[in-house]
């Protein structure tokens, strides 16, 4: 099973609901910290939903160095918990 098996399960589930501060606080240090490195070709939510989070996680993780894949995994464990 790849991540991206692993993760749709928690995208569908997060789908239209809205992140919580602390995934919010995440997604936000990941655009702050790694958007020109892994994620120039997204666009930041001002609202994310769970599924954005997710998104961007996977992102982190298939593009950034080892730093970013430390925040990747930060983000679904917040929102494994979220839901």
């Amino acid at each position: 099973m790849t991540d991206n098996e692993g993760l749709a399960p928690l995208e569908d589930r997060g789908a239209g609901r809205p992140a919580p501060d602390s995934v919010v606080r995440l997604y936000r240090q990941a655009f702050r910290d790694f958007g020109t490195q892994a994620l120039w070709s997204r666009k930041r939510s001002a609202d994310p939903t769970i599924t954005q989070a997710l998104v961007i996680a996977d992102c982190l993780r298939r593009e950034g160095n080892l730093q970013a894949r430390g925040l990747a995994i930060e983000i679904e464990q917040a929102c494994r918990t979220a839901l």
